[in-house]
């Protein structure tokens, strides 16, 4: 009987590109979220106004929403690497935009109501840009490496968002007490400027997409119904977007620094690291741990993980109990962004990863923003603690409705998937 073979913990790190990938991915997503708390801070440091941090929300969700489908399409018809520095190209003038709305001079000579559209304008043109973001990048990583390395490839790219995304808004925190919101907007101007050179040592991609040139519709109700059908995918994607939109705590975590715990912004930025080192131990173990057995019952847990920490964390007065509900928010949360991931680039044919990418997005990319719009909102007519304890017992009734109305998504195991994907690499 032939011995199984070894798994190869860095398989997809092998691949120069991908690491050239990673290091983009990395760069971006750290500074847009950084960006997106600089954003936060400012804005409530202007209002004093939960329900102006939901605004932020709800300013970047709906171009988001509205263009995400056509953003897949574009993506299946285009060159990707190219129309990701396109992305990148955008996204730099919003940031150069928001560096220069907090210039001292400005800052003096304007209104605060001014300064406050301006920055809800600003968030506006970047949920256009984002909605490109996803199924961009989603396609370019299934160009970079073979089929027999998505899986790990998988794992390496969602927990390097995952990582960025929590790590960018702790060091956002610390920067904005070390050198100022002017200044640590500069730098994340910087970090995008960065991100696109780096790019540009990745080559040009061939367009896989048989049907160029296929009318939108068409082809957007190809990938629509794509995903409906492929129950594992829309059974990934609708749990994650539930337990995002209900537990999208962390919007309102400039409110508990500066209002419940009184900690300001050096105790927001541990605050906002505290999920970066659960993340980063996720990132460690699903390497080395395959996450592929019993990929469902995993996917549930994780999200039920998450609820009860978000209610921990709605709960406590106390400064080391937040940060340790918030840790292993980090650790669930980077299990549950994982396995979807894999989910997805398992599942998901070649020519139509962008389309079935910008409906990910539109189910889960976007609820982030409309989980802040749901948390400001509920933290104005409930109160901030009782809006978080709402949103974490929700995702607890989520997974629970979700185990029980579909035994065939707790049975989801994508082993066999896996292995046939290394035969065909």
């Amino acid at each position: 009987m032939e011995k199984p073979t070894k798994k190869d913990p860095y398989a997809a790190l092998r691949f120069r590109e991908f690491n050239i990938f990673l290091l983009v991915r990395f760069a971006l997503v750290f500074g847009w979220s950084m960006q997106f708390i600089v954003i936060e801070w400012e804005v409530y440091s202007l209002t004093k106004d939960p329900l102006s941090l939901g605004v932020i929300g709800l300013m970047e969700i709906i171009p988001a929403l509205s263009m995400s489908l056509f953003a897949g399409h574009i993506a299946d018809q285009r060159e990707k690497r190219n129309l990701l520095a396109i992305c990148i190209a955008a996204f730099s003038l919003i940031s150069f935009g928001l560096f220069l709305l907090t210039w001292p001079t400005i800052v003096s000579d304007w209104s605060t109501k001014t300064i406050l559209y301006c920055i809800y304008a600003l968030v506006f043109f970047g949920g256009f840009v984002r909605s490109f973001f996803g199924p961009t990048i989603f396609s370019l990583v299934a160009l970079i490496v073979p089929k027999k390395a998505y899986p790990n490839a998988a794992t390496w790219s969602s927990s390097t968002w995952q990582m960025a995304s929590v790590l960018g808004p702790a060091f956002a925190g610390f920067s904005i007490n070390w050198i100022g919101v002017h200044w640590t907007l500069c730098f994340v101007f910087g970090l995008v400027m960065f991100s696109l050179m780096v790019l540009f040592r990745i080559k040009k991609k061939p367009v896989l997409n048989p049907k160029i040139g296929e009318p939108i519709m068409d082809s957007l109700k190809e990938g629509i119904r794509f995903v409906f059908k492929t129950k594992a995918i829309l059974g990934a994607i609708t749990l994650d977007m539930v337990a995002v939109l209900f537990g999208g705590a962390v919007a309102l975590l400039p409110v508990f620094a500066q209002d419940i715990l009184k900690v300001g912004p050096e105790g927001f930025g541990v605050l906002r690291a505290a999920p970066a080192v659960g993340t980063f131990l996720m990132l460690i173990l699903t390497a080395y741990i395959p996450i592929s057995k019993n990929a469902g019952m995993k996917l549930l847990a994780a999200v039920f993980g998450f609820g009860l920490c978000i209610i921990v964390f709605g709960l406590s007065s106390i400064f080391w109990i937040s940060v340790v509900a918030l840790f292993f928010s980090g650790v669930t949360d980077g299990v549950s962004v994982v396995v979807r991931q894999t989910i997805l680039q398992i599942k998901t044919p070649d020519h139509m990863r962008g389309r079935v990418s910008s409906v990910n997005s539109m189910f889960v990319g976007s609820s982030n923003e409309l989980g802040a719009f749901e948390s400001g909102l509920t933290a104005k007519l409930m109160g901030t603690v009782q809006a978080v304890v709402f949103g974490g017992t929700m995702t607890l009734l989520t997974v629970i409705t979700t185990g029980i109305v579909s035994p065939s998504f707790r049975k989801l195991d994508l082993t066999k998937d896996i292995e046939e994907h290394e035969k065909e690499g």
